[in-house]
């Protein structure tokens, strides 16, 4: 197939990307390349894409309406899977405009490329974030996520708000994926792997929010891949057994479905960082603060409904995790 992957530069997309060359599909990947964080790294991760021969990349804003309608309208893709995206929730109280511009103006010119141009599936990556304040555990697609706690998360839940109305609207198959804090090689260097990471080789002491009172449901990148391709490849129909009624959140009439893609199995950030603290042979010096404003104390992912639907369901032990992305860190950054 030939198969648009936005955000191609970012972590999930780049690694999206090789999955899907890989096993054979042309992938035409756009990014706009900005500075959230280290250009560098975006372009390094870009190396590991270019000359395969089924791979092309265009820098490209996803805001752009007029290059994303000429972008649909030439290449005639069979699949999105849609990665761009405005990320952090702690960003999101310092600039929320650039949330604006990306996750909702964005995400709508992706969805309007899909209409226009009988693209078979539209798969988008959404967030454990939406659960917001939710304190019921595993979160569970069928819960409420009507309690947004940062704008983030907020554009989040709107995006498959949207999403919903044009499978309505316009027929288009849509799945959203709720990634639960991904972690691995080739990471978001403002996540809490990179974060820690960083701050013990430098012997900084790192910030452990909410006197390390959290819990996360860290998720391997190879993981959350094996289930974006997956799902990719089983484009919802509508629900026979759909009650409005009683409605499912995650599910419709029209062809479109939510799920969670998680571990299963929260961690709590005091075990995470013992473990960075045993493959780095280094300790940490910890700074305990209180809670940050749009954050949550514990994540949780009920994955039953993704095993259901693609069989699979994500399963790589912390410890083997965290040792593959500290081999790549050292690698990278020679430290």
């Amino acid at each position: 197939m030939k198969i648009l992957v936005t955000g191609v530069a970012g972590f999930i997309g780049m690694h999206t990307a090789l999955s899907l060359l890989q096993r054979g599909d042309t992938v035409v990947g756009i990014d706009n390349l900005n500075d959230y964080y280290d250009i560098r790294l975006k372009r390094d991760r870009l190396k590991q894409l270019d000359g395969r021969e089924c791979f092309r990349f265009e820098c490209l804003d996803i805001g752009d309406r007029a290059a994303m309608a000429n972008l649909f309208a030439h290449e005639g893709f069979d699949r999105v899977v849609h990665l761009a995206a405005q990320a952090g929730v702690r960003y999101s109280l310092v600039n929320p405009e650039a949330y604006v511009d990306s996750n909702l103006s964005g995400f709508l010119a992706v969805l309007e490329g899909c209409r226009h141009n009988n693209v078979d599936h539209l798969v988008y990556a959404s967030s454990s974030s939406v659960y917001g304040g939710n304190t019921r555990m595993p979160f569970a697609e069928q819960d409420n996520v009507d309690h947004p706690v940062s704008l983030y998360a907020a554009t989040k839940k709107a995006n498959e708000l949207m999403a919903h109305s044009y499978s309505h609207l316009y027929r288009l198959p849509t799945t959203g994926l709720r990634f639960f804090t991904v972690y691995g090689p080739w990471g978001r260097p403002d996540m809490a792997a990179f974060l820690f990471a960083r701050a013990i080789l430098e012997g900084r002491p790192i910030d452990v929010f909410n006197h390390g009172q959290m819990q996360r449901d860290f998720t391997y990148i190879d993981d959350i891949v094996a289930a974006v391709v997956r799902v990719c490849d089983r484009v919802p129909t509508g629900d026979e057994d759909f009650n409005p009624g009683q409605p499912n959140p995650a599910t419709s009439s029209a062809p479109y479905r939510v799920f969670n893609i998680g571990n299963r199995k929260p961690v709590a950030l005091t075990e995470f960082i013992g473990c960075l603290e045993r493959h780095l042979g280094r300790s940490a010096q910890r700074r305990l603060l209180p809670m940050q404003p749009g954050d949550v104390p514990a994540t949780h992912a009920d994955t039953s409904a993704l095993a259901r639907w693609v069989g699979c369901a994500p399963n790589t032990p912390l410890s083997d995790g965290v040792e593959r992305f500290v081999l790549w860190y050292r690698g990278y950054y020679r430290v």
